[in-house]
């Protein structure tokens, strides 16, 4: 366990900076010499990243590795699904790369476990101090907004960490990402220390430092390529995945309606084709739409989903022809599969920096009541296309 007196206990995965609770029966190393057995205590284990302790005046502060291990990048392929996401965090407090002194730099991070391994990977180079806040186990970016990266847990973990008696230079960088919830001027008041803002991107940081924390314009420039869009679709597709089973068990009970009252085989028969668009719909609005994003004509995101999810459409409806029997049907299994794809597509603004908060609303406002309209107008019509 940690000896640092100011990281208290705390009954989650991680109950302080780089130690994991575990059965109370582990084994410990009994051997002296190991400078990493010192530091543990019966009932813990030292987390996996952490590679020793720095010594410092205010007690030892975990030193941690900036190479990933396979654990870690398994790990992330599973969170990068949407697979116990909420869970994934480090404790908050302080943490060295490298040989950190009392003039190396403070960055500072949110406890997503995702954030802190990519910036920690980039950070092989370095000697540098790990300042990380308590967000919840949510990124820096969406921290910020949601009041969790914040000047008030900023200004507390300076404290908690005894960060004046740790540098001497009363200097911490926090990503630009995260300047929307952190105020420079309140951090300097409350806590004496000064917030420089650093490059969006942790593979800028070296670079950032070696330009004595000048950043460029490139540095300073939010880019959402087609890799950093595509990385996102399978948390937007775990997300919808619960509503999309309840939508597809709907979907076979409308099918089997008819002029016998319920028909099984007509909920089989006509419940697949009406899945089928179901799955379009949805690989249209959190695959396609924002694979093509750039390329798709419209600023609203609702309206790129109409797009994507019409084409897609048109093109489902020739390969399942033979499956439809009417052109109320036909009509109905289209609506249906633009509806999901011009949701999806507006769920994924979110994720983007494309966006605001205030025209995210403003475009549910307005898309939402159209959405609802047209599902319930295809909902009558593949209803009336079994009559």
């Amino acid at each position: 366990m940690s000896t640092n007196k100011n990281s208290p206990l705390k009954k989650t995965h991680l109950s302080t900076s780089g130690v994991t609770l575990m059965p109370a029966m582990e084994k410990v190393k009994d051997n002296c010499c190991d400078p990493v057995s010192i530091h543990e205590k019966p009932g813990y284990s030292l987390c996996p990243y952490v590679d020793g302790f720095i010594t410092t005046d205010t007690g030892p502060v975990p030193r941690i590795k900036t190479k990933l291990s396979i654990h870690d990048r398994i790990s992330t392929l599973i969170v990068r699904c949407g697979i116990n996401r909420n869970q994934y965090r480090v404790a908050p407090g302080l943490y060295g790369v490298g040989q950190p002194d009392k003039t190396s730099e403070v960055l500072v991070t949110a406890n997503f476990k995702l954030t802190f391994d990519h910036l920690r990977k980039e950070l092989a180079p370095l000697n540098a101090w790990i300042l990380v806040l308590d967000t919840r186990g949510i990124n820096v970016w969406c921290a910020a907004g949601k009041g969790t990266f914040a000047t008030r847990e900023l200004v507390n973990q300076i404290q908690r960490a005894d960060l004046d008696k740790i540098v001497d230079h009363k200097r911490v960088i926090v990503p630009q990402l995260g300047a929307t919830g952190v105020s420079a001027r309140a951090v300097k008041k409350e806590s004496c220390f000064r917030v420089v803002y650093g490059p969006v991107r942790a593979k800028d940081i070296p670079k950032f430092l070696e330009k004595d924390r000048k950043a460029t314009a490139s540095m300073r420039t939010v880019t959402f390529s087609f890799v950093e869009r595509i990385v996102l679709t399978p948390v937007e597709l775990q997300i919808v995945l619960k509503p999309a089973l309840i939508t597809a068990l709907i979907l076979f009970i409308l099918s089997g309606l008819g002029p016998g009252f319920f028909s099984f085989s007509g909920a089989w028969s006509r419940g697949v084709t009406a899945l089928a668009f179901l799955l379009t719909g949805m690989v249209s609005g959190a695959v396609i739409t924002p694979a093509l994003l750039p390329y798709i004509p419209g600023r609203e995101f609702a309206l790129k989903g109409i797009i994507a999810g019409s084409l897609t459409g048109l093109a489902m409806l020739g390969v399942a022809s033979s499956a439809i029997p009417s052109f109320s049907a036909g009509l109905a299994l289209f609506l249906f599969c633009l509806t999901i794809s011009s949701f999806l597509a507006m769920n994924f603004t979110g994720t983007t920096p494309f966006t605001s908060p205030s025209g995210v609303e403003k475009e549910m406002k307005r898309h939402i009541p159209i959405q609802l309209i047209t599902l319930v107008l295809a909902s009558g019509l593949w209803l009336y296309s079994a009559f």
